[in-house]
């Protein structure tokens, strides 16, 4: 489970009681404390995540009909701003997290820009340039802790038409062995209560996800375009993998370790021992589509 999701939540809650984006306070305070979760995890995160295949922003680039402007929201580390960059000529890359945006790879055409929950609708509008100039906005495991209306109202706003595109996507799962999936799953039903309810948007791999864009042929609502991400990765990196979500942060912060010595060992064993290295698959999903209107 990524944890780069649950940190991005900063231009869909507004603490301007004038403002039409404004929350509640107990809205409010749970995006402040979801953020904070995810700076703690920010270098874990960072050393633990896999990147996303180049093909897939290939793919992206080739269904925009400019290559002038991107926008990648959430970005966290940066990592799929540094790939989309090689298809345009500026990406601006915002994130909640002040503590991800310290890890960000710098890249000439990559702008990283903190954005408060301060920040208001025409306030995102107006780092952007205007209406109508985004080429393509991308959320990378995040887009299911936003307001989805008031996000997607943003980003008709700002995709370019005809021709800019929306591409959300995430990955919930991770695929070893059969010995080893057994002990994961058993181990994820232990998280299962440190989620927060938003979260069943990723467990059901974004098929009930509202998605009120049209489809390019790469995935559209109700059914996402199901994707596959190999990665080489050692016992340690597995197990940082699991540190590195926001249920293991969750648990630890009430005291309940969900890594406890016996479960490291029977997880340990199944996957070959400590010193192996496997190739591991993450099973991944995405939405991409134009606007309809």
């Amino acid at each position: 489970m990524d944890y780069k999701f649950q940190r991005s939540l900063y231009v869909i809650y507004n603490t301007n009681t004038r403002d039409p984006w404004k929350q509640s306070d107990l809205k409010i305070r749970s995006c402040i404390d979801m953020a904070g979760l995810f700076d703690k995890q920010a270098e874990t995160y960072l050393q633990a995540r896999p990147t996303y295949p180049s093909e897939w922003y290939s793919m992206l680039a080739a269904c925009t009909s400019q290559n002038s402007l991107a926008w990648d929201v959430g970005t966290g580390n940066g990592q799929a701003a540094l790939d989309v960059a090689k298809h345009y000529e500026q990406v601006i890359a915002t994130d909640v997290s002040e503590a991800q945006l310290s890890f960000a790879m710098p890249h000439p055409r990559v702008r990283y820009v903190h954005t408060p929950q301060s920040m208001s609708e025409d306030e995102m509008v107006a780092l952007m340039g205007g209406e109508n100039r985004v080429d393509l906005i991308t959320v990378a495991t995040a887009v299911h802790w936003f307001d989805l209306p008031k996000f997607y109202k943003l980003a008709k706003r700002l995709l370019r038409k005809p021709g800019g595109l929306l591409a959300v996507w995430a990955y919930n799962d991770i695929v070893v062995n059969p010995e080893f999936d057994t002990v994961r799953k058993r181990l994820l039903e232990k998280y299962s209560r440190f989620w927060p309810a938003d979260a069943k948007y990723i467990f059901e791999g974004y098929r009930n996800l509202p998605f009120p864009f049209e489809s390019v042929g790469l995935g559209s609502e109700g059914e996402p375009l199901q994707l596959d991400i190999p990665k080489e990765l050692s016992f340690e990196g597995c197990l940082m993998f699991f540190k590195s979500s926001s249920a293991f942060a969750s648990a630890k912060e009430q005291g309940v370790d969900l890594l406890s010595e016996e479960v490291i060992k029977e997880l340990e064993s199944s996957w070959g021992g400590p010193n192996k290295i496997r190739t591991v698959t993450y099973k991944a999903f995405m939405l991409a589509g134009t606007v309809t209107e």
